[in-house]
Parts: C-alpha cells; structure tokens; sequence
C-alpha cells in the first residue's frame, strides 16, 4: 500500500516543481513510510512513497521500462500477480519479484485491456514519456483512492485531497452542488469532492489524458446483476464458499504478517474462522471498544477470539478526542465527512500497526448480502404503505409519544420504532434511492433554502436492479455508500497509522456471485444475511450468528448532549454558510432535552462547520 502523485504543468519552472513534489511526498508519508521515489522530465514529475508489502527490498517506485519510456506509480495490491507474471515471461525480462513490475510489464505489452485480467485493489499513473500520455485507472469498488485536477494547463493527480493541493495551481472553492450533497447523506457522491473542478476517478473506470487536449474517461467493469449461476441453492452455496475462502486465501499474499480486524460481528468473525479453520492460520486479531455498554461489542469479539484461539488485542475509546479528529479530517481525508466510526477505525488500526502491517477486514458483507436494517425497514414500509391512513397517524402519534431512547438500536425495540417513522418521514427524499438521506425533504429545506435544490446527478444504476426495492437498494449501497462512505473510511484511517486493509468480501468474484442470486436466497421477512449463514453455518457459533446487527456505532448522540455542546454552540455563533442557525438550534434543544435523537443529523453539521471555519475555503 503506498501514495502517489503526478504533476503536469507547462509553465510552473524546475524550481517550483521540486518544491511542490517535495510537499507533495511529505503529505503522503504516512501512506508509505518505508521508501521514496521521485522522477520527472520536462513539464512533469512523478512521486511515489512506499509502505512496503511484496519484495520488500526491491520494486522501488516510480518504476520505468528498460527504455525509460514508461513511468508507473501504483498505490495497491494485485493479488494474482505471480499468474500474470508467468503469462508475461515470453515478452518480458523481469528484474523484481513484486506486482508492480507485472503491470508495468502488462500494461506496455496489453494496454489497457491488462487490467481486466488484474485481481485486487489499485489507484494507477501510467505516464507515456514518448507519446505524452498518461493513464489512470482505479479498481472496480473503490478500494484506492485516486484524486485528479486539470485545467488549459496541465493536470495534477495524487491518493489524498490535501497531497492534490500541495501540486495544484488553482485555489480551491467550495462545491455547493456537492455541499448539498454531503448535507443530504454526509459524503460526497462518486466522482465528486468538496471542490469545483477538484474530481476522483471512478471505479472501474480509467482516463486518458494528454496535454491540450479533453480528457477521456472509459468504464472497463460494471456490476452485472443478471442472474447467470445455477438456480440450485445448493450448488451457489458450494459456489460462495470456495470464491470466499479463496479470496481470504488470495488476501494472505505479502511477505510480512497479516491480521484481522475482528468487530464482534458477523463479517469480521466470518474472515477470522475462514482463516483459522479452513487456511489454518492464527491471526493476530484486533477490536475497538467503547465505555457505552450499548455499543460496545468486545464481548462478542472476545467469543470468536477464544473460539479460534487468535493473538487478540484491544483497546477502549474513553472519550470525545477532537484532535484526532482534526489530524484525519485535515491530514487525510480533506473534506468534510460525517462517519463518526472513522475514529475508532482509526483507533483499531493504530492499534493493529503496533503488530502487523495487513490486517483482514469484513468491510462489503453487509451490501453483497442484504445485511443491512434499512433493508428490513424498507420491507416493513410495503406493508405500513397498505394501512389504512388512521392506522398509520394513530401508530405514529403514539411511537412519537414516547421520548426516542439513546440506546443502540439493537438493544431497543423502541428506538427502531422511531428510526422506522424517521425512514418514513424521509421516502420522499430517498426516491430514487441512492443512498440513505438524513432529512426529509422538509427538513432540508429548513436546514439550507438556498441548497435545497443543489446537488449533483447521482450516477446512473443498472436498469435490471430496478425490479425489486431491495435489491435497488443494495447495488446503490454496492456503488455509492460502500465506495464514498465505508472504503474511504477504512482506507484514510488504516493510512493514517501505515496500515493495508484487505477485504475479502469485495474480491470482484464474491460480488458478482453475490448479485447474480435471487435477493429471497439473501432476505426474508426476519432478516439478512441469510444465504451466507446457511454457507458457514458450520463456521460460527449460534451467538455470533443470532446477535443482533449492530454496526460499527459510536456514541455521538452522547457527545452532543454533553462534551461537544459548547463548542457546538460557540460554533453556531460563527461562520454558518448557507446553514440555517435557528433549525439548528432548534435540533440542538430537542436532543439535549432528550425529546428526539438528532445526533447523526448534529454530527453531519457539527463537522461542516468544523472544516468551514477552520479552512481557508
């Protein structure tokens, strides 16, 4: 795992182009601590730092062709690497033991139909020196983050927004269509930033660019839902289990140890028992706890420990920690962005840094198999739809009676009543689905009239996901939360502490198996997951399985009715934007006073107007 830059600018001179690569690397130090490259030519410069993983003394970056022709910065892990190298051995002579050099070498002998054939996880410069051409290309979820800026001048590319800013010539100016859009579900949709003119690369899409002129975009994978495997659950079953222990056993690839996050749930502990009984390797594994007992799941991560006998360490998150807070929001991530548990990620990864340098994790189980609450709220609401219209008021009036509990959601029925009336409240602003909103289409009018109607196009779903609402809802989930929410968080805060992540649910074949099944396999009436717990019923035991679905939560809901409600409200005080200070205020008082939860909605606004008024924008 690494962080890369590439810099194209006619009219900025050798001086300026050291001195903005040399910020540029310092930036990305974290992202690989181990090693640092630098190259360039006229007009250009390529930087490279390197967390070392495969061939660790060799494979240096940036990585050129015999020639010098060809330049390669790669951020990633291709995990079949020694299957390509051996289709390239009749066109190439190979200097290295590591991946970088097969695509170096796949990439000049194929183009760009090589990467079609590349499984794992990648963000990519290849720049021609001859025909002044460069290529990106980023893998087919998401996994490696790629940043890009281009204007009549050059371009600029790097893996983290603030090593992009170190390169680029541009100030930068805030994006309000895509304000409106971290508002409505707390991150930026795909393809977009905070930023006019500041873009990331799709995934599984590549681009082309060459000084003067457009630059061309290509999609090379899409999520194809078409139901292609044998309709014998049996045989899909055998089908899942040997693409899941396979990807597992492909994620091992490295030449230092590998560890696993272990949460306590169902995904985390699946990986950890693949591991352990199928690979029969012993991980170190790794858990993040809270002094909230209702979102604290140590217990249960402590039961797969034991099960499988894995070196297990964790660590307890005691407080509100504002600076780390900060030091991820500004150093790595760059942008506003509202998920609290990029804290106790970050948390869990420092913690597993200590003692390996790869951890596992179970990140994509919950989107390939239907694991979600919101899927279960959303087949509830086809039959709450069908009530009759004094049966839906009588029902609602009386939930809402009830002061909303601050507990975790699985450990009170009541607090899911009012989430459920919450996602009603909000189906209007949720059509098309795209991604789960945190205010209904009135209440966002209230927080900001001016953005009430901004916000950029959301990308197109695949039309045959369109006959079912929840199987809608899980590509949506697959394209646009898993890829803008949950992969960056994962990758920023494990970055931070130079850790890899690797997430065996996200291996391309896991996913397209997963989607080309029947969403009943995956879903009834009582839950989730349900496919993959017949596969590994044999694997977990009946605690892990039957537990109620927690998710990675952290307690900002406390935090805001205490430690963080003075500095929340001195923030009020200051510069708001196109915010509305009264609502504000106003979801402040209801959820100090204990009348409604708004923390999430709080949280969302809380970290705005962090990085509003502590940045120059």
């Amino acid at each position: 795992m690494c962080g890369f830059f590439f810099l194209y600018n006619p009219t900025a001179n050798d001086s300026l182009l050291l001195e903005r690569s040399k910020a540029a690397l310092q930036r990305l130090r974290h992202r690989g601590p181990d090693d640092e490259g630098l190259t360039g030519g006229t007009n250009w410069r390529m930087g490279h730092r390197r967390l070392s993983i495969i061939d660790l003394s060799n494979s240096k970056q940036p990585m050129s062709d015999p020639g010098r022709r060809f330049w390669l910065a790669y951020n990633g892990e291709t995990y079949n690497y020694k299957e390509l190298r051996q289709s390239l051995l009749p066109h190439w002579q190979f200097r290295t033991n590591g991946d970088t050099e097969v695509i170096l070498a796949g990439l000049i002998h194929f183009g760009e139909d090589f990467i079609q054939r590349m499984e794992g996880m990648w963000a990519f410069s290849l720049w021609d020196n001859e025909k002044k051409t460069l290529l990106l290309s980023r893998d087919r979820i998401g996994k490696k983050p790629l940043y890009y800026q281009t204007d009549d001048r050059g371009l600029c590319c790097a893996s983290e927004l603030p090593a992009l800013s170190c390169i680029s010539d541009t100030s930068r100016e805030e994006d309000l269509d895509s304000t409106a859009d971290y508002l409505r579900y707390g991150y930026y949709l795909p393809g977009k930033t905070a930023y006019k003119n500041v873009c990331e690369v799709l995934p599984g899409h590549n681009i082309r660019w060459t000084p003067g002129k457009t630059i061309r975009e290509k999609q090379y994978w899409k999520l194809n839902i078409a139901n292609t495997v044998p309709k014998d659950k049996r045989a899909s079953m055998d089908l899942l289990r040997g693409h899941l222990s396979e990807a597992v056993k492909k994620r091992l690839t490295a030449d230092v140890e590998v560890g696993a996050f272990l949460s306590g749930g169902i995904d985390s502990s699946l990986i950890v028992a693949i591991l352990s009984e199928e690979l029969k390797v012993k991980p170190k594994t790794f858990t993040i706890g809270f002094d909230d007992d209702s979102h604290d799941e140590r217990e249960y991560a402590r039961v797969t420990a034991n099960l499988f006998q894995t070196d297990h360490k964790e660590r307890c998150l005691h407080e509100w920690d504002r600076d780390l807070l900060k030091k991820l929001l500004f150093e790595h991530v760059g942008q506003p962005f509202y998920d609290s548990s990029l804290l106790p990620t970050a948390m869990v990864s420092q913690l597993a840094s200590e003692s390996v340098k790869v951890a596992l994790s179970g990140d994509g189980g919950d989107e390939l198999f239907s694991g979600y609450q919101r899927y279960q709220a959303q087949a509830l609401l086809r039959l709450y739809t069908r009530m009759p219209d004094f049966a839906r008021t009588g029902l609602k009036k009386l939930v809402r009676s009830i002061p909303e509990p601050f507990s975790h959601h699985s450990r009170s029925v009541l607090k899911k009543a009012h989430l459920f009336l919450n996602a009603v409240d909000r189906q209007e602003a949720e059509r098309p689905y795209i991604a789960p909103v945190l205010y209904s289409s009135d209440n966002f009018k209230e927080l900001s009239p001016e953005l009430a109607n901004k916000g950029h196009t959301p990308p197109p779903l695949p039309e045959s996901c369109h006959s079912d609402d929840i199987l809608e809802m899980m590509v949506a989930d697959a394209l646009v939360y898993l890829p803008q929410d949950i992969l960056l968080k994962v990758d920023r805060a494990s970055m931070a502490y130079s850790l890899e992540t690797r997430a065996p649910f996200l291996d391309h074949k896991v996913i397209e198996l997963a989607f080309s099944l029947p969403v009943n396999w995956h879903r009834n009436w009582f839950g989730g997951k349900k496919l993959l717990r017949a596969t590994f019923a044999d694997l977990l035991p009946k605690t892990i399985w039957k537990r109620r679905k927690q998710g990675f939560a952290v307690p900002v809901n406390r935090w805001l009715r205490n430690e963080l409600v003075p500095e929340m409200k001195q923030m009020l005080c200051g510069e708001l934007g196109f915010l509305n200070k009264e609502f504000i205020e106003r979801l402040l008082s209801e959820h100090i006073e204990r009348g409604r939860d708004h923390g999430y909605r709080l949280w969302n606004i809380f970290v705005y107007l962090l990085w509003l008024q502590e940045t120059a924008i």
